[in-house]
């Protein structure tokens, strides 16, 4: 039986490392490209760079695809921004794109060629629920609306080869960067639960099921979508 191998960008942060624990667990071999070694042991090879240093990460791509043959790609390493239009920092929103958009494409653009040799791949883009818009965050909805429309045009180039490419759009997640600007029982927090149908805050298992479910093999007739996993708060609402 063949063992897929799945390759999770900033597998070292909470939904990446739920991701990671879970895959190994469904028997993949796993890849974590992360800047950093995670602060526990995970069941993954940790290849260490600075996603925003072009020249690094393609050094390290070309290591990764020397060395296996990726079956899965998910780009979820990220980093967030919250300003104002009158605030707005031209070189902070560059950042942005660096790490959302530029490295997923180096990303791609290094591990598809191998997967279309092998007549067989699964990528998933991690978004966001905030592409539909929130107040403060135009500059991370830009980014994240931007690898939407990314993924649906490789999906139709790369269909052909047996491979598909979907997107995770998470809501609120329960993680450490969260509670701190949402700690339990305060005021933004209870508005925010608000407008969550399901009445709780997600976990990054709710999302590593999300990603897991589009990485199978017999998710091969779906590709292009975009699931927001958000306990439906993208219907509608606009508290989060």
């Amino acid at each position: 039986m063949h063992t897929p191998t799945s390759l999770v960008t900033g597998g070292s942060g909470a939904i990446g490392s739920a991701l990671i624990q879970l895959l190994a667990a469904q028997g993949h071999k796993v890849i974590n490209l992360s800047l950093d070694e995670p602060s526990e042991p995970l069941p993954a090879v940790t290849y260490c760079v600075d996603l925003m240093d072009r020249e690094a990460t393609a050094r390290t791509l070309e290591q990764i695809a020397n060395e296996h043959k990726v079956d899965h790609l998910v780009n979820n390493a990220g980093i967030s921004y919250q300003t104002t239009i009158e605030t707005l920092s031209l070189d902070r929103m560059q950042q942005m794109v660096e790490i959302h958009n530029r490295a997923a494409l180096q990303c791609l653009q290094a591990l598809i060629p191998g997967m279309k040799a092998r007549g067989y791949g699964r990528i998933v883009q991690i978004g966001s629920r905030m592409m539909l818009g929130r107040q403060g965050r135009l500059i991370y909805s830009m980014v994240k609306a931007g690898l939407l429309g990314m993924s649906r045009s490789l999906a139709l180039e790369v269909a052909p080869h047996g491979i598909t490419v979907n997107m995770v759009s998470p809501g609120p997640i329960e993680t450490p960067f969260f509670r701190q600007v949402h700690p339990p029982g305060a005021e933004q927090t209870m508005k925010l639960l608000s407008g969550i149908p399901v009445g709780r805050i997600g976990t990054a298992e709710d999302v590593a099921n999300a990603v897991a479910f589009f990485l199978q093999p017999s998710s091969g007739f779906i590709t292009g979508q975009n699931l927001f996993v958000c306990g439906g708060g993208s219907i509608g609402t606009s508290n989060v």
